[in-house]
């Protein structure tokens, strides 16, 4: 959150300098700032910031502008900003509601500026680094041991028969599942295999996996969670932007769901359908669905130490609404399916989302004997965030 600050303090600043270059009082620009982020997640130390601002700098509201792309660029790419460019919108559509359009160009050129220039850094994601790639020869002693660790695993959650698809990673098929779905089955839910053979990522699966969909949606006469891996989660996403009538949530394990044009990754194989000369359009127009923030559910596992995507790609902007999270496990991209933390949270996040709770610690005391120096870290992490939002309130 310190960063963030950073970030919010002159973003803060922005905002209402753009209030007040359209008219508004400081007192009245700063309310309809602080009223954007009541949704937010770190909406109280926002308010705090908000509420600080005591002059008017609408005269240097293209140098606020500069200096709140320069922050972003400084801090690196970040999902998350795509909360910005909502709130920004917003501001600007509350300024001109019920006005004749031309007389806001400038404000809405402004805003349209930091849409461009923020779309340009989050660009930037960097390959992942040689040591994640060469340790994901691990994922060898992952899938072995979890013979083993499986017996072991907690099974306290109650699935109560609701239905569940999943999705194999790029190059994989239903068998890459299995252990997900054996462990939801031993749960109650009622798991489906996708039975469309080897994932290759291709448009061309869309409208049988619709189909599918739709005939356990019917089946059930209820909404149906979809869990994808890696290249699955490009699935989740779509239909969930696609059909959110027909699905309960989406939950996505070390899936690259967005900015995945400009994705940097060492599995050129896994672009080449993507780069694929007479089928650019088409793959644009695929690609181009998974840019919008699903309506349902979403969460998003993924691991800091994947070799194959890099993990900012892999989540989803947990400020943009509360029931979107990102969880961080341990392990390797090649060895989530067969990880005891992804399937313990996944089955934890199906459960609380289709129940409205809100999971705070998702780790259990079986995960935190699996890899106790990451739950350490996780858990100084978490103090000292809670730390800070204290001593901004």
């Amino acid at each position: 959150m310190e960063e963030s600050q950073i970030l919010y303090r002159i973003f803060a600043r922005f905002g209402t300098a753009l209030g007040v270059l359209n008219g508004m009082s400081l007192k009245d620009a700063r309310k309809l700032t602080s009223l954007q982020f009541k949704d937010h997640a770190s909406k109280d130390e926002v308010k705090v910031i908000i509420n600080k601002i005591d002059k008017d700098e609408s005269n240097s509201i293209e140098q606020l502008l500069d200096e709140t792309i320069l922050v972003c660029d400084e801090l690196g790419p970040n999902r998350d900003y795509i909360t910005l460019i909502k709130i920004l919108k917003n501001i600007g559509s509350s300024i001109s509601d019920g006005h004749d359009q031309n007389e806001y160009k400038y404000t809405n050129a402004l805003i349209d500026r930091f849409e461009k220039e923020i779309s340009l850094v989050n660009k930037k994601i960097p390959s992942p680094p040689l040591f994640n790639m060469v340790m994901e020869s691990r994922s060898l002693l992952e899938w072995t041991s979890i013979y083993c660790l499986y017996p072991f695993i907690p099974k306290r959650i109650k699935g109560n028969g609701r239905p569940v698809l999943l999705i194999p990673p790029y190059l994989g098929d239903d068998t890459s599942t299995s252990f997900v779905r054996k462990y939801l089955t031993s749960l109650g839910f009622k798991t489906y295999k996708w039975e469309l053979g080897f994932n290759m990522v291709k448009s061309h699966y869309i409208p049988r996996l619709e189909e599918k969909l739709a005939d356990i949606y019917q089946e059930h006469q209820e909404k149906v969670s979809i869990v994808g891996w890696s290249g699955g989660g490009i699935f989740a996403k779509i239909m969930a932007n696609r059909h959110p009538n027909q699905v309960e949530q989406i939950l996505t394990i070390g899936s690259p769901i967005w900015g995945v044009m400009d994705m940097k990754t060492p599995v050129y194989g896994l672009m080449e359908f993507f780069r694929g000369k007479s089928l650019k359009e088409r793959n644009e127009r695929f690609l181009a669905e998974l840019e919008p923030v699903p309506t349902v559910p979403v969460t998003c596992i993924y691991t800091k130490l994947d070799g194959l995507v890099p993990w900012k790609h892999c989540i989803e902007a947990e400020t943009f609404r509360k029931d979107i999270k990102n969880i961080e496990v341990y392990g390797s991209h090649s060895g989530m399916g067969a990880n005891a933390s992804v399937l313990l949270v996944t089955a934890n996040m199906l459960s609380a989302n289709i129940q409205g709770k809100k999971i705070r610690d998702v780790g259990s005391n079986f995960e935190r004997v699996l890899y106790p120096n990451f739950w350490n870290k996780a858990r100084k992490a978490f103090k000292s965030k809670k730390s800070i939002v204290q001593v901004a309130k």
